[in-house]
């Protein structure tokens, strides 16, 4: 009988991530025509709306997960898409390409994603995440979009995250289809997200093992599907700004968009794996990633560097294996 629970849970599962990412497709699709619609500019449409849809299921998953009393699932799912992303997603992209960065990658994005994953962490370092340090992230999160859209609006480009979201902006369709699609991608995100949670407390269950390391593996690695699909097109047109700035753009909500989310709807303290294992590799892994972006002409990481990081990821995900 126990197998057999686990394997309706890992359906429950493959189900609850399949429909949340097709669903956050065509929320972010309906959102971005009636945006354009309503006149909003293509620019604020993609680093604002489509920036928030292609963290939509990290975001939902850690909402409900925290509404529904497993505010671990949701942290460990903020923190596990970041070394998701920079260990597993960039590390193997490195390695088929390295990947140059752009100067508005280096002065801007990079910096803001390290500054903003030490923010998290001198947040959370009294092992409590409260409501007030919930909406310190929120707030900063809505200061960077801000900031982001006005600087993006002051120049002559648009930025690597911008710049990595103006494809996926579509140019027609009609008002009644894009209020069909806002309404029902949201409706089917929020079945996928349910689905994707009840399955994964109960593989958490029955194998014996904390939401928190469910978080951080089944959940991180399935809700970052997303970028990975913006990383492969990025590799497939040659444009490394679209890599980069995807995977930091991620990041950047992730920390202080998804992390926020338990804090606003469950305060409580953190796990202590969090704050003394997982969370210090998300910053580590950040801070590399600064490091090889400096130091070197041209501004790139190299193949090496990303056989680094996704080695950190491998021993990271053996790590949790032999320790649960």
């Amino acid at each position: 009988m126990g197998p057999l629970k686990v394997f309706l849970a890992v359906i429950t599962i493959i189900t609850g991530l399949a429909l949340l990412i097709w669903s956050a497709d065509r929320f972010i699709f309906g959102a971005s025509v009636l945006a354009r619609i309503l006149g909003v500019t293509p620019l604020v449409i993609g680093l604002t709306i489509v920036g928030m849809g292609t963290s939509a299921p990290e975001l939902l998953v850690s909402a409900l997960a925290a509404w529904n009393g497993n505010p671990s699932l949701g942290i460990g799912n903020a923190i596990g898409s970041n070394i998701t992303n920079i260990g597993l997603i960039l590390g193997v992209a490195t390695l088929v390409t390295p990947l140059t960065l752009s100067s508005g990658l280096l002065k801007r994005e990079l910096p803001l994603l390290f500054i903003s994953t030490l923010l998290g962490y001198a947040l959370i370092a009294d092992g409590y995440l409260a409501r007030i340090e919930g909406g310190i992230l929120l707030l900063g999160l809505a200061a960077l979009l801000s900031w982001i859209v006005w600087t993006a609006r002051h120049t002559s480009r648009e930025g690597p995250i911008g710049e990595s979201l103006s494809p996926e902006i579509p140019t027609h369709s009609s008002g009644f289809m894009a209020i069909t699609w806002l309404a029902a991608g949201l409706l089917l995100m929020l079945l996928g997200a349910q689905l994707l949670i009840w399955g994964s407390v109960k593989v958490a269950h029955l194998l014996g093992v904390s939401d928190l390391v469910i978080g951080l593996t089944i959940v991180a690695i399935g809700t970052s599907l997303p970028e990975l699909a913006t990383t492969l097109l990025g590799l497939w047109r040659k444009e490394p700004d679209i890599v980069i700035g995807n995977i930091i753009g991620s990041n950047l909500f992730n920390t202080l968009g998804v992390l926020a989310l338990p804090g606003l709807i469950a305060p409580g303290p953190i796990p202590r794996p969090a704050l003394e294992r997982d969370y210090p590799l998300m910053l580590l892994m950040t801070l590399l990633l600064l490091l090889f972006s400096y130091g070197k002409q041209p501004k790139r990481i190299t193949r090496l560097e990303g056989g680094l990081l996704f080695g950190v990821f491998i021993g990271y995900e053996c790590w949790l294996y032999w320790t649960i």
